[in-house]
């Protein structure tokens, strides 16, 4: 006779919770569920999406919170209590005009070259714009375009979408949602344009770019350490 005992109800979901909570606490970087059911000894995938939304109903509400971003899974501390967190040290980086525009751009039509940014636009977009945010981390070199020239193109990162609290692409709002929740001034014309259509104007050289980015500042980068 077998001394192999089934495991009573609930049991074996909650050793793959258990087994998620560990996996993800020590994680140096957030998972996929397809990375977690890998390192777990190949379970279903089906079992460690419930297994992660069983987590983070556990989480609501206290002071961490099991979230996923860009179909990654991590820890986090509850936004409401980052102030018991954050010490008073903060780098600020400014993005002109310029770079808010060529932001919302590859962010709504991602991917795209530097020259679709332009025709965008309407105006030639310097390179130390694209360096900006490049250095800021919100966007990437997504490969080549395969057309003559084969043209560098751009995309967002992981780590746009979690400064803005996205999920994916999918939750970036509209132009109206940005309006009602009053969110547009007339200094975010720039954007506004940017995302209806191209606009007539002419952009100065990199010097005259970089002079912006201290005189037409539209948006702040937070650090904190």
């Amino acid at each position: 006779m077998s001394d192999e005992r089934p495991h009573p109800p609930g049991e074996e979901e909650r050793e793959v919770e258990r087994a998620l909570e560990a996996t993800l606490f020590a994680a140096e970087e957030p998972m996929s569920v397809e990375q977690l059911a890998t390192h777990l000894g190949g379970l279903e995938n089906a079992a460690v999406r419930e297994g992660l939304r069983a987590l983070a109903r556990h989480y609501d509400g206290r002071g961490i919170a099991l979230v996923e971003r860009a179909r990654r899974w991590h820890f986090q501390t509850a936004p409401d209590l980052a102030h018991l967190l954050r010490r008073e040290r903060e780098q600020v980086r400014r993005l002109s005009r310029a770079a808010t525009e060529v932001l919302a751009i590859i962010a709504y039509h991602e991917p795209v070259s530097r020259a679709e940014i332009e025709s965008i636009r309407g105006v030639q977009t310097a390179k130390g714009t694209l360096d900006v945010l490049l250095e800021a981390g919100w966007i990437k070199l997504a490969g080549r375009r395969e057309v003559p020239g084969r043209p560098v193109i751009y995309a967002t990162t992981n780590e746009f979408l979690d400064h803005f609290g996205l999920q994916s692409r999918r939750d970036l709002p509209g132009i109206d949602e940005l309006r009602a929740a009053g969110l547009l001034d007339p200094v975010d014309d720039a954007l506004e344009e940017a995302l209806e259509g191209p606009s007539h104007k002419d952009e100065g050289s990199l010097d005259d770019d970089m002079e912006n980015d201290t005189q037409s500042d539209t948006g702040r980068v937070g650090q904190s350490s």
